[in-house]
C-alpha cells in the first residue's frame, strides 16, 4: 500500500514533467472516454471505483475478470508555467556566467510568472479481480493516485536582481493515496423492483509531501523532501435501480471523511481533506448504445487554504459494434469553476469479448490534455 502511494506520486510527476498525459484520479479509460461517468454504467470489473452496486451487474456467462493495468494522469498548467520556469533558469545561468545584459530578460520573465495560476497534476493506477456470482458478487481491487500543486511566488519588480530571483520561490504540496478493498454486491427484486446494492470495506493509506524551492532550483520531481502519513479504514456504498433500459444510481464514496496535515503550511495549505462524495446518476442502456449522466451532489475540498474545490456534472455516450469495438464521447463541467470544461473521447477493442483494450483522451484547452488506457480480461 505505502509503496503504491509513492509509485503513484512518482508516476504522476513523471507525466507532468513531460507535459504528456492527463486523465482523472480513477484510471478507467472507458469512463474517461465517456466524460468520466460510471456511477450507473461501469462494468463489474471497474465498479469499485465508481459504484460498488455495479459489481453484481454482469452477464449470465461471466465467471471471472481481471483488470491489469489501468493507468492515467491529470495535468493542468494553464499559464505554461513549467516552460516559463525552464526559460528563466536558462537566463539565470547566463546572467551568473557574466551576461549582465540578461537583467532585462530576467525581470520580464519574472513579471510573466507573477500571478500565474498553480500547476496542478494527478496520476494513478488501478487493478482488480472480480468474481460475479448470483448469490453474492465480489471484486478485490487496489488503486493508487497522487495530486500535486505547485504555486509560483514571485518577488515584486521593485526588488533588484539578483535578489529578486533568489527570493522568488515555487511552493509545492502533494497528496499520495492508495486503497485496497473488497466490493460486495447483490442484485435482487424487492416489492417488484429490480435493485442492486453494494458495499466496499477498504483500507486507505494517505501521504502528504511539501517543498519550497527557489525558481532557480525548482524541479517538479523534488516533491518528497518531507512527508506525513496516515492510514485508515473506510466504506463506499452504492445502489442501482433498473427499469427496462433505464437505470438510476447513487454512490457514496469515503463514508468517513478524512484529513491529513502537511508538515509546514504552503500558501496556507496546512492539510488535505478527503471529503465524502455523493454522486447520483441516470442512464439509458442498450446492447449497442449507452447514454448517461453523473452529478456530484457534494464538492471535494482537497488542500486547505487554496480555492481548489471541484464538483462535476458529467455526460457520456457509447456505441458498441457487436461487442467487438466501442466508440465513446463525453463532456465534463466543474460546477465550482475551478477546472475548465473538458471534452473526452475514447475507443475500445474487445475481440471475442475476452480481452478488452481501452484508450481515452481529453482536452480542456491549452496545456490541459492527455490519455488513459486499460487492459482487462473476462472469462
Amino acid at each position: 500500500m505505502k509503496q503504491l502511494t509513492k509509485i503513484s506520486v512518482a508516476f504522476g510527476l513523471s507525466l507532468l514533467t513531460t507535459h504528456s498525459l492527463a486523465a482523472t484520479s480513477v484510471a478507467d479509460a472507458r469512463s474517461n472516454g465517456m466524460g468520466n461517468t460510471g456511477v450507473s454504467t461501469a462494468d463489474y470489473l471497474l465498479a469499485p471505483f465508481h459504484n460498488p452496486a455495479l459489481v453484481a451487474v454482469h452477464r449470465d456467462n461471466d465467471r471471472f475478470g481481471v483488470l491489469f493495468p489501468g493507468v492515467g494522469a491529470n495535468v493542468r498548467d494553464t499559464d505554461n508555467t513549467i516552460d516559463e520556469i525552464d526559460d528563466l533558469q536558462d537566463t539565470i545561468q547566463n546572467y551568473e556566467n557574466g551576461d549582465v545584459s540578461a537583467i532585462e530578460t530576467l525581470n520580464s520573465q519574472l513579471d510573466a510568472l507573477e500571478g500565474n495560476k498553480p500547476i496542478v497534476a494527478s496520476g494513478g493506477a488501478t487493478a482488480a479481480v472480480a468474481i460475479p456470482l448470483n448469490a453474492l458478487s465480489m471484486n478485490v481491487f487496489i488503486r493508487g493516485y497522487a495530486e500535486v500543486l505547485a504555486f509560483p511566488d514571485i518577488e515584486p519588480n521593485t526588488t533588484p536582481v539578483p535578489d529578486r530571483y533568489e527570493d522568488s520561490t515555487v511552493d509545492m504540496v502533494a497528496f499520495g493515496y492508495s486503497e485496497f478493498g473488497v466490493a460486495l454486491a447483490k442484485r435482487f427484486s424487492f416489492a417488484g423492483q429490480d435493485i442492486s446494492l453494494g458495499v466496499t470495506p477498504k483500507f486507505q493509506d494517505m501521504t502528504t509531501y511539501k517543498q519550497v524551492l527557489s525558481v532557480e532550483d525548482f524541479d517538479i520531481s523534488d516533491y518528497d523532501q518531507s512527508e506525513t502519513s496516515k492510514s485508515s479504514f473506510n466504506l463506499d456504498l452504492g445502489a442501482v435501480w433498473f427499469y427496462n433500459q433505464f437505470r438510476a444510481g447513487i454512490a457514496v464514496k469515503d463514508l468517513f471523511s478524512q484529513t491529513i496535515d502537511t508538515v509546514v503550511a504552503v500558501n496556507g495549505a496546512t492539510q488535505y481533506k478527503l471529503d465524502t462524495q455523493v454522486t447520483v446518476s441516470g442512464a439509458y442502456t442498450m446492447d449497442y448504445f449507452i447514454a448517461t449522466m453523473d452529478w456530484d451532489l457534494t464538492d471535494q475540498s482537497r488542500f486547505s487554504g487554496y480555492d481548489d474545490d471541484t464538483q462535476f456534472l458529467r455526460f457520456g455516450v457509447e456505441g458498441n459494434a457487436f461487442g467487438w469495438a466501442q466508440l465513446r464521447a463525453g463532456y465534463q463541467m466543474d460546477l465550482e469553476d475551478t477546472l475548465d470544461d473538458s471534452l473526452t473521447a475514447g475507443i475500445g477493442i474487445s475481440p471475442g469479448d475476452l480481452v478488452s483494450l481501452d484508450f481515452a483522451g481529453n482536452y480542456a484547452g491549452d496545456n490541459q490534455y492527455g490519455l488513459s488506457a486499460n487492459l482487462a480480461f473476462t472469462f
